[in-house]
C-alpha cells in the first residue's frame, strides 16, 4: 500500500476513487493484480461486502494494521527528499520467507483464504499459514 503524509484521500466519493484506479491501470502490469482502494471509504462498503460493520479508519496506517494477511501489511511513502518510508507493523520477514500469514485482528478469514488461493496459483513456492482455529 502506498500511504501519504495525509492520512488518506478525504474525498470518499466513488468517482474520486475510480479516477485513481483508472489512472493506475495504465501504470501497473496486469499480473500480479494491483488493487487500489481509498481507505477513507472502506467503512462505506465493508459491511455489504464482508457481512459485518467496520468503523471509519483514522489513517492509512490503521488500515494497514487490519489487512487480512500480515504479510500484505506493508505501506510505502515517498518522502519529499525522494527517499522511501516503509510502514510494516508485522515486519518484513514473512515476505522474504515467501510465507502468507493471516491477521486475525478482524474476522477476515475468507479474505485471507481467497488471497492465499490466488497467490499460490501465481507463486506455488509460497507457504500459506492457515487461519487460526478458535479456542
Amino acid at each position: 500500500m502506498v500511504y501519504g503524509s495525509t492520512p488518506y484521500n478525504p474525498d470518499t466519493s466513488w468517482e474520486a476513487e475510480d479516477r485513481v484506479i483508472r489512472q493506475a491501470a495504465g501504470i501497473f502490469a496486469p499480473e500480479p493484480p494491483v488493487e487500489l482502494r481509498n481507505q477513507a471509504r472502506v467503512h462505506l462498503w465493508y459491511e455489504e461486502h464482508f457481512g459485518e460493520a467496520c468503523a471509519p479508519l483514522g489513517s492509512s496506517r490503521e488500515a494497514i494494521d487490519r489487512f487480512a494477511c500480515k504479510t500484505h501489511a506493508v505501506g510505502v511513502r515517498l518522502r519529499p527528499d525522494d527517499t522511501l518510508e516503509i510502514y510494516a507493523p508485522y515486519g518484513l520477514a514473512d515476505i522474504f520467507a515467501l510465507r502468507v500469514v493471516p491477521n486475525p485482528m478482524q474476522n477476515n478469514r475468507a479474505t485471507h483464504e481467497a488471497k492465499a488461493a490466488r497467490q499460490i496459483a501465481l507463486w506455488p513456492e509460497l507457504e500459506i499459514i492457515p487461519w487460526p482455529e478458535a479456542p
